[in-house]
């Protein structure tokens, strides 16, 4: 199994933990400490040996923020960790805040006076976040304070160790570019604008540019370093050699000066001059680089890493190694739901179910002879209540088994060489209530909304998503997460800077790939979310238009279940769509499943329309 059910959060640990972190604040003269969830590089999913918050708070999602103080603390999380944060820290410590509605800055801000003292550690805060909390501490009295060693670790006695995994290279089959070109273009881009480096710490964009992948950070592909973009030379990457072969140094030297990690600061002193000028992406880039730019004497500027929207926008060769992933993973996932309805009520659990959906992707992949490398997160297995928890991690103590009368949410994706898969179903454990459908149809009709969209130019994922949300809301019903997020071509599952959201600004091009996954989750009963991803087509002419519109092409295929669909719900134009889906999705997996799974494919998809019952559809 790539995925361990462990159970690795324990609210009892909370409070001998954090107290004694506030020792250490006595020690170092500091009347509270920062606890962002990050590492060194701004990763989403982090190494073991960085996960810091989850060690002093007991909570293990993949976006949140701890503030300690002397007498009080905070745990800021958003909207799909709303119900697991409570579950997993000690509420007599930690008060649960929205990440979004009361950010860290705000809180503290109102909960610090002028003689306090903050402490943080620069490593683990961006230039742009830094400047928020600094902003916010100056408005307060209070002072915020680096320090050199992370208070977390000097109390953190089995905090295991930084990862060095072998480092491999992702051929150009799979890339569709060369690597010596992409840093060709970049290093020209960085010339245009007068700039003479590029400090780059995003893995996933060192790797996207090297074609090289590693296996730093679990169910994610990457390789933890840093690069510095030279606008004249080769740029130099930051990377022990103890993780490279023959093959890879001789690759990786060629296109590059390799550089040990520990050796980062003095090569920049001895790199930079007062005539260097550096960019470092304020949202990416750690004031800890931004100290050691500037001790170099160093001019830097603030703009995007430069490999953002390039990595972003997937070459023919990417999109092609996508489509041809979510064949697999989708005759993989029609497998697992053929089985699945071969289950009687109350004889599985989550985490049974969870096997087993690994293992048809493992079977899929060995007779396609692309193998699954990974998969791409933890899988999402809920029942009943536990769907409603958005980012539910089930483990040996919270596994359920299904119950006759549920629903059954199940997100996950694979991580293939020729591409990244994510996609959810929710699908009914017997029969299920009205109410159940409804919403389910709701949700539905959101996601169609999304995949028949066309829009101009310049439209932005903010633009979009009341799309998928409408239905809802004209019931009174909605859902705290994003519609959708970027992902990566065998990187990373969420990938920026493109976003269906209401904080999504960045406009949409043709090239990127984004997750269709409105949902809608009842606490104590029911979630519900229905995911493909979806990659933007090139814009093209509506008859009887004045411009040409972009629009989304589907690339997962799995069918929707039609026991929970509602036609009466459904417009002329959204059953027209769905029929469409299921008949394409049913044509392009036949020939990639066994009989059995054919004959439940068949049935599956079968055309439904508005006359039938849901029973007989």
């Amino acid at each position: 199994m790539f995925q361990s059910f462990e159970t690795t959060s324990d609210p009892a640990s909370v409070a001998p933990r954090v107290a004694a972190l506030r020792e250490m604040l006595t020690e170092h003269g500091l009347n509270g400490f920062l606890v962002p969830h990050a590492d060194e590089h701004q990763n989403e999913y982090l190494p073991p040996n960085a996960e810091r918050l989850a060690y002093i708070s007991g909570f293990t999602g993949s976006a949140g923020f701890a503030i300690v103080l002397e007498e009080t603390a905070a745990i800021f999380v958003d909207g799909r960790y709303t119900l697991q944060v409570q579950e997993q820290t000690d509420l007599d410590i930690f008060s649960p805040l929205s990440l979004i509605d009361l950010p860290p800055h705000k809180w503290l801000e109102k909960n610090t006076s002028d003689d306090m003292t903050i402490g943080y550690d620069p490593a683990l805060h961006t230039i742009g976040g830094l400047k928020a909390l600094t902003k916010a501490a100056e408005a307060s009295g209070c002072a915020l304070k680096p320090v050199e060693t992370n208070l977390i670790d000097q109390i953190w006695e089995d905090q295991p160790p930084r990862r060095v995994e072998p480092v491999r290279i992702h051929p150009i089959q799979f890339a569709g570019e060369e690597a010596k070109d992409k840093i060709s273009q970049l290093a020209a881009g960085l010339r245009d604008k007068n700039r003479t480096h590029a400090l780059i710490s995003d893995p996933t964009s060192i790797c996207w540019l090297f074609n090289i992948r590693g296996q730093d950070v679990a169910h994610t592909p990457l390789m933890l370093a840093h690069c510095l973009l030279r606008a004249e030379g080769r740029p130099m990457l930051f990377l022990e050699r103890s993780r490279l072969n023959i093959e890879t140094a001789a690759y990786l030297t060629e296109l590059s000066d390799l550089v040990e990690p520990s050796q980062l600061p003095a090569s920049l002193r001895s790199e930079l001059n007062e005539n260097s000028v550096v960019q470092l992406d304020p949202n990416q880039s750690s004031a800890m680089l931004a100290d050691l730019v500037a001790g170099a004497d160093a001019k830097f500027v603030e703009a995007r890493d430069p490999v953002v929207l390039p990595r972003a926008i997937k070459n023919q060769v990417e999109i092609n190694g996508s489509r041809a992933a979510h064949i697999r993973d989708g005759a993989a996932i029609c497998a697992f739901l053929c089985w699945l309805d071969q289950q009687e009520p109350s004889s599985r659990t989550e985490i049974e179910l969870a096997h087993k959906l690994e293992s048809c992707r493992v079977s899929a992949g060995e007779k396609a002879q692309m193998p699954l490398k990974d998969i791409s997160f933890d899988t999402i297995s809920g029942a009943g209540p536990n769907g409603a928890i958005v980012h539910y991690r089930v483990t040996t103590k919270s596994s359920r088994t299904l119950q006759e009368g549920e629903l059954y949410l199940v997100d996950s994706g694979g991580q293939y060489e020729d591409g990244t898969t994510d996609i959810t179903r929710t699908v009914p454990v017997g029969a299920v209530g009205a109410d159940e459908r409804r919403a389910y149809t709701l949700v539905l009709k959101g996601h169609i909304a999304i995949a028949l969209a066309r829009f101009p130019e310049k439209t932005r994922g903010v633009d979009l998503d009341v799309l998928a949300r409408n239905a809802l809301w004209r019931s009174g019903m909605d859902y705290a997460h994003g519609t959708g997020h970027g992902i990566g071509a065998f990187l990373s599952v969420h990938e920026g800077p493109q976003s269906l959201s209401k904080r999504g600004m960045e406009p949409l091009l043709p090239g990127m790939i984004l997750s269709n996954e409105p949902g809608y989750y009842r606490e104590g009963k029911f979630g519900i979310r229905l995911e493909n991803l979806i990659l933007v087509r090139e814009a093209t002419d509506i008859t009887g238009g004045d411009l040409p519109m972009l629009g989304f092409e589907t690339l997962s295929f799995v069918p929707f279940d039609q026991r929970l669909i509602d036609p009466d719900l459904l417009t002329p134009d959204e059953l027209h769509w769905l029929n469409a889906y299921h008949g394409h999705t049913r044509n392009l997996l036949s020939d990639h499943v066994d009989e059995d799974v054919r004959a439940w494919l068949e049935a599956a998809t079968t055309p439904i329309s508005s006359e039938l019952p849901a029973a007989s559809a």
